[in-house]
């Protein structure tokens, strides 16, 4: 087993949750800390507060990974008679870091809003907001015809053949005949030096997107028997990734909205929640973006949603909703504490994989500061 360091466990968050992938302006990564240090143990949050920093220390943590920034605005002094100033000095001391991913945890596929969608029980999801765009790529990769599932399995494991939301592993393929003489210093897996050689070959064709096309030919020169792989890259103009903010998404049957707001309740353990609109009506069409989703109601509104589901409604968005005539649920930011479990299954399995000798867990500390009485 492998202590490992804190760049190598940021990697495990950067690959859950692309950094690409953060709104513009937002506050990710690194925010406290050395990331070179060994890390025994991580505890997951939602935010970095003083509660949780004082049970990271009784707890002897060493890495605090995050949802919320620990502060969103540039430092002008750290004044250690405030609960930030406090928590920074503490943080130094103990010689913890603090990491975050926030708006590309949201956007993520497999992100924060896809936990909130799966824990209501949605299905046929589609995502509210684009923020994400990029091409994809289209790659062939000639090889002979014993190596060929080798690198499918290549291209596969590290993100071709994905189309759409619910097709995976996808590619087309064809034989040929491969024709080349080695030359020089060559030493080639078939044929000799100055021979002319002709194999028979498989062309895999598949997709990727374009942010892939660097890991995906690494991964393919990794496997392929070839000295020097014949591998193609041509840009789409026809297909697009695109990722960004919310889930619209069906529940299995239409309910009331009492019932469903019941329903909500118990499966995101919230207490209470504020609504607007229409409480007689029935639903099955759901929309959902954790944390503020003020700025996003007309958006949402053109999905055709029977409810939205988010927090920190202001109180003229409150006003503009029901203008709108969408039927909204305030359920407030503290839903996306469904983060801190969530994150702490895929790290043990990322761990696992990499054979990395630490303990995880998950932030006791109610970081919610609203009461209800």
């Amino acid at each position: 087993m492998k202590v490992a360091n804190g760049f190598e466990y940021a990697a495990i968050l950067d690959k859950i949750a692309p950094k690409y992938l953060a709104m513009e302006g937002d506050v990710i990564g690194l925010q406290v800390g050395d990331l070179s240090k060994k890390v025994r143990k991580i505890m997951f949050t939602l935010d970095v507060l003083e509660p949780v920093v004082e049970e990271a220390i009784e707890k002897n943590v060493d890495m605090i990974i995050s949802h919320h920034a620990f502060f969103y605005r540039p430092l002008k002094k750290i004044d250690t008679s405030t609960g930030q100033g406090r928590m920074i000095r503490k943080l130094i001391k103990h010689d913890i870091i603090v990491y975050n991913a926030h708006t590309n945890l949201d956007i993520a596929p497999d992100g924060v809003n896809d936990y909130l969608a799966d824990a209501l029980g949605l299905t046929d999801t589609e995502t509210i907001v684009s923020t994400y765009q990029e091409p994809f790529v289209k790659i062939a990769v000639y090889v002979p015809q014993d190596a060929e599932e080798k690198v499918r399995t290549a291209l596969y494991n590290n993100g071709a053949g994905e189309v759409g939301n619910d097709y995976k592993d996808t590619s087309f393929s064809y034989e040929g005949k491969g024709h080349f003489t080695p030359t020089g210093d060559a030493d080639p897996a078939i044929g000799e030096v100055n021979e002319p050689t002709i194999v028979n070959e498989i062309k895999i064709e598949t997709i990727i997107p374009k942010h892939l096309e660097e890991t995906v030919i690494k991964a393919v020169r990794s496997v392929h028997p070839y000295e020097e792989p014949v591998i193609d890259c041509f840009d789409l103009s026809n297909l697009t990734y695109e990722q960004g903010l919310g889930r619209v998404g069906l529940l299995p049957k239409k309910i009331s909205m009492p019932a469903f707001i019941d329903h909500l309740k118990s499966e995101l353990a919230i207490e209470n929640v504020r609504f607007i609109g229409d409480i007689g009506k029935d639903v099955e069409k759901v929309a959902i973006i954790g944390g503020d989703g003020n700025k996003f109601i007309h958006q949402v509104k053109r999905t055709g949603a029977d409810v939205y589901v988010t927090g920190d409604i202001y109180y003229h968005t409150g006003h503009d909703l029901l203008d709108l005539g969408l039927s909204t649920v305030d359920a407030g930011h503290h839903i996306e504490k469904i983060v801190k479990s969530v994150l702490k299954t895929k790290y043990q399995k990322e761990a696992d994989n990499l054979k990395y000798d630490v303990e995880l867990i998950v932030s006791e500390a109610n970081t919610d500061p609203f009461l209800f009485q």
